[in-house]
């Protein structure tokens, strides 16, 4: 075929065709030999050497290595007797809490949960496209096609006649330059990354489960506080109308004493309006519309939490989280696509074959003389076009470094979440057992005041006043004080990727995916969830054999 019409739109095409009668080769010796030599020149010039290429597994581009990050050696408090560097067990944290009404609202949430049904059916996606990469490994044409025409010849003497045809076809490009495994190298890491995907929206939602559940017992807790007050602060205004009709007290005290049980009262619809709020939250968690949670709750107090926490090292735990091992694999299939791009600066080679029959008379299409066949490589070349085949491998390194720094400052953003958590949980502690002795204090101040005041020997009704206010307010801050204790262990586990890999696996973690502690700098494979209402168990369970 020679330099034809595709030379001139900057391509070249070189054809070897055997047909089943002669044999042809158009392009001529010569220009095979360019063509062998161009390639040659490509490989020793070009971004991936005939060495690496051979060392590659015969496939251009990088290969790729997890990169080192940078993780901190211990954590800022791993001085204090309340941080424990044991291994985490966190996979089901929140029993910590042994708390039977969390227990079943966490399980309800992994079974019904709207965002983690869409996370499954992105691992359905990556499984599906994963197929059809692999499938270009084969042969990526073939066809069969079948024709019949009546047809009229002209001149002296007119001719009908009939053809029939039929005919199957195949062509398959080699991979010589491991563009298709490439490829299935991005899917696979692809995959990877969407069921960590799905391990991070898990590891989302029992936090979010749990410190919404959290926030409700607070707000029970310090909406019957408020109404224990308001009954205490009635009590006082009574006795100062008592004494009021009696001539003992002014009207001003009556006034002050009710503008207290007023203000108190007026927490309650406050209070009962962020429960509210807090509950329809959880609904949407659990993956229903809102509804009274009343019945399913019933009443409860804010959990208690041990003192002492289990941390691990930070390398050991930041690194597991799912959504740091996410980035590292979306960073492992941009590594891959360099290899796909760069495998079109070379030309790609096709073996192509065709058999069939065709005869005049559907009876004769199975006698002998009515077949017909081809088979032979073919060559195809974009030349003349490496400022865009070039600027294509740059662009996919270019992104390789973006997602490079976007994986570091996953792991950095991961190890600010827990010494920030860390700090919560630790400092939040000291404040809810000073708030507490402020509120006891407050109690015992209220209740001698206020004895003094209903026989007689305080006069002084602003003290009172002061005292009770006072009472409430922290009375409040103290069961708020203590939420945030509660809410400090979750905060430690979300940042620790708690909740993954999922408890709620039906099989046995894979050995090859079973966590261990890395090198540091290096991540660690995590195993991957299930989900049991989702046509995609297996492919949770066992991501490396679903790839096979």
């Amino acid at each position: 075929m020679g330099f034809t019409d595709r030379a001139a739109s900057s391509g070249y095409s070189m054809q070897m065709t055997r047909a089943s009668h002669r044999g042809q080769f158009p392009c001529g010796g010569r220009a095979q030999a360019v063509a062998v030599v161009a390639c040659v020149v490509l490989l020793l010039q070009g971004c991936t050497s005939p060495r690496q290429w051979f060392a590659n597994g015969c496939k251009v581009g990088p290969n790729y290595c997890t990169p080192a990050v940078p993780v901190a050696q211990d954590w800022i408090d791993a001085d204090d007797k309340r941080v424990i560097d044991d291994p985490v067990e966190a996979a089901a944290w929140w029993t910590t809490f042994n708390d039977p009404v969390l227990n079943q609202l966490i399980t309800d949430a992994y079974g019904q949960n709207l965002t983690v049904r869409q996370a499954g059916a992105r691992i359905m996606q990556a499984r599906a496209i994963r197929a059809i990469t692999v499938g270009e490994l084969f042969p990526q044409q073939q066809d069969f096609a079948a024709a019949y025409s009546h047809n009229l010849r002209t001149g002296i003497g007119d001719r009908h006649f009939s053809v029939w045809r039929g005919s199957f076809g195949l062509a398959w490009e080699i991979d010589f330059w491991g563009r298709y495994r490439r490829a299935i190298e991005a899917a696979d890491a692809d995959l990877d990354a969407s069921i960590y995907d799905y391990g991070d929206v898990v590891v989302t939602l029992i936090a979010d489960v749990a410190a919404t559940y959290i926030d409700i017992r607070t707000l029970q807790v310090r909406l019957e506080l408020a109404k224990q007050n308001v009954e205490n602060q009635r009590k006082t205004y009574d006795l100062t109308v008592f004494r009021l009709e009696a001539g003992e007290s002014s009207d001003v005290d009556v006034q002050q004493a009710k503008s207290s049980l007023v203000q108190t009262q007026a927490l309650i619809p406050q209070l009962e309006i962020f429960l509210r709020q807090t509950e329809n939250q959880l609904c949407i968690l659990l993956g229903i519309p809102p509804e009274d949670l009343e019945e399913t709750l019933g009443e409860g107090k804010i959990p208690d939490v041990e003192p002492d926490i289990v941390l691990g090292i930070p390398a050991a735990t930041l690194l597991q989280r799912p959504d740091v091992r996410r980035s590292e694999r979306q960073l492992a299939a941009q590594s891959a696509l360099i290899g796909v791009a760069e495998s079109e600066l070379y030309p790609h080679i096709t073996l192509t074959g065709t058999v069939g029959r065709s005869a005049g008379q559907f009876k004769d299409l199975f006698r002998s003389g009515s077949g017909f066949g081809s088979v032979g490589p073919s060559l195809e070349w974009n030349i003349l076009n490496y400022g865009r085949l070039l600027n294509n491998v740059r662009l996919q390194d270019a992104r390789f470094q973006e997602l490079l720094f976007a994986y570091r400052e996953t792991v950095l953003l991961a190890n600010l979440e827990a010494e920030n958590a860390i700090v919560q949980f630790l400092k939040s502690q000291e404040q809810f057992k000073l708030q507490l002795e402020a509120a006891e204090a407050a109690d015992i101040t209220n209740r001698l005041i206020t004895e003094k005041y209903e026989i007689g020997d305080e006069r002084d009704f602003n003290r009172v006043f002061n005292v009770q206010n006072t009472k409430t307010q922290q009375e409040l801050s103290a069961a708020a004080a203590k939420g945030e204790v509660a809410q400090g262990v979750v905060a430690i586990y979300r940042a620790l990727g708690g909740g993954w890999p999922s408890p709620y696996l039906t099989q046995p973690i894979p050995v090859a995916l079973q966590p261990e502690n890395p090198p540091e700098g290096e991540p660690i494979d995590a195993p991957a969830p299930d989900d049991e209402e989702l046509p995609i168990d297996e492919e949770l369970r066992n991501p490396a054999e679903a790839q096979e």
